[in-house]
């Protein structure tokens, strides 16, 4: 199984679509919610607001680049070519260690609603699962990513209309005029993570046909319809439990429906949340192997990793690896609290991705200057807005991997030098 084998290009647009919603409309949006009201009140709406600004700015740069490197590999290709191979893989570090806790955080997600007396069993079945269907071909993970979307969103349209219909239901909960700037930007960067999932049609640009027309248009496509969903949903929740209320909701959607008086939606929305999270995760490994397979090819991680299957097309032995690391992790921790610092993460990964987009010339599709310098600026902002745990937990992880490459470089120096 040669390591030369190019990915086949099976995406189309509708495909790529789909698979960028089934990592957005993850478990994201079934317990954001909470944290975010804790940070911002009602003012969670600016937040989400803001949130989607920053989102469309990075989805625009990143749009921009992924075609003109219609590659595997996402930011970590970007930032090598177009400000060097430090911030190439600064972003490829970032992206594999955070979202490997991300997949273990999701795969606990799924065993939590699935069923919560054996939840780490139901997660490491759940890797194991998701990781056969990424192995045998990427059109089988986006069928899969497909069903998944589909059940999700009839889910959360029953819970809309539901709580939006319910006698005790009432938009005077909403009342944005007393939010704080600091908490507003802390449940911006809390609900940025519910829209990191439009990466994945970047990161998979190798596996896309006709990238140029397609990523363009299936990446806002994807960004705005979850947004319009998670806006329904977070004023429908605080139409019924009020911000307060909302703060202190450990599943606010299950409470939401049961304070409706509708106790029969209940496990609807167990079932819609943990294929959610089944959603996330399958987008979640499919970045994450495409990462290491493009870190792998330039030998920043194992060449063995590099080796793509000649009759699937994927980077079986990333997807085997990553498949194994995050079955061992849900089998031994709980990482559910590691969203904060995989937040840090991405909004560090998609700020060189906007510093890259700012570096594009007119004739390579260079986005209006004011996008990229918006995301950078907002990436930055939210990042170190998040609660000082997850910042300082995130950048321990970022000062690890650039301590990583220094050493590296260090000893391939001294080599050539002894040599």
């Amino acid at each position: 199984m040669s390591s030369d084998h190019t990915l086949a290009r099976r995406l189309g647009t509708g495909d790529a679509v789909v698979i960028g919603l089934g990592a957005m409309i993850g478990a994201g949006i079934f317990v954001a919610l909470g944290p975010a009201a804790r940070a911002a009140g009602s003012g969670l709406l600016i937040g989400l607001a803001v949130a989607a600004v920053v989102a469309f700015c990075n989805a625009t740069s990143s749009a921009r680049l992924a075609a003109l490197y219609p590659a595997s590999g996402g930011t970590y290709v970007y930032g090598r070519k177009r400000l060097g191979d430090f911030w190439g893989y600064l972003a490829g570090w970032a992206f594999v260690v955070g979202k490997t806790a991300s997949c273990a955080a999701m795969a606990l997600t799924v065993g939590a609603y699935a069923w919560p007396a054996h939840a780490h069993a139901i997660a490491v079945a759940a890797v194991l699962a998701l990781t056969a269907v990424n192995y045998t071909g990427v059109q089988k993970s986006a069928r899969l990513s497909r069903a998944i979307v589909a059940v999700v969103l009839v889910v959360l349209a029953a819970v809309v209309v539901t709580l939006l219909g319910a006698d005790g239901s009432t938009l005077s909960h909403i009342d944005v005029t007393d939010a704080r700037a600091g908490g507003v930007l802390q449940s911006a960067g809390l609900l940025f993570f519910a829209f990191a999932g439009y990466a994945r049609i970047a990161t998979l640009g190798e596996e896309v046909r006709d990238p140029a027309r397609v990523i363009p248009r299936a990446i806002p496509l994807a960004l705005g319809i979850a947004l319009a969903v998670y806006a329904a949903v977070a004023v429908a929740v605080l139409a019924v439990l009020g911000p307060d209320r909302l703060a202190d909701a450990v599943a606010p959607l299950s409470e939401a429906v049961r304070a409706a008086g509708a106790e029969w939606l209940v496990p609807v929305v167990r079932v819609g949340a943990a294929v959610a999270a089944i959603g996330a995760l399958l987008g979640l490994l499919l970045g994450v192997s495409r990462t290491m397979l493009a870190m792998a090819r330039d030998r920043h991680l194992p060449r063995a990793l590099a080796a793509v299957h000649p009759r699937f097309h994927v980077p079986h032995r990333a997807e085997l690896l990553i498949g194994l690391v995050v079955a061992v992790l849900a089998a031994t921790a709980d990482l559910r609290s590691a969203i904060g610092f995989s937040s840090f993460g991405v909004l560090i990964y998609y700020a060189i991705a906007n510093g890259s987009a700012l570096t594009l010339r007119s004739d390579e599709g260079r986005p209006a200057p004011p996008i990229p310098v918006l995301g950078l600026v907002g990436c930055a902002v939210l990042a170190f807005a998040l609660p000082p745990a997850s910042v300082v937990s995130g950048a321990a992880v970022i000062a690890v991997g650039a301590a990583v490459y220094g050493l590296r470089r260090a000893w391939q120096a001294s080599g050539a030098g002894s040599g």
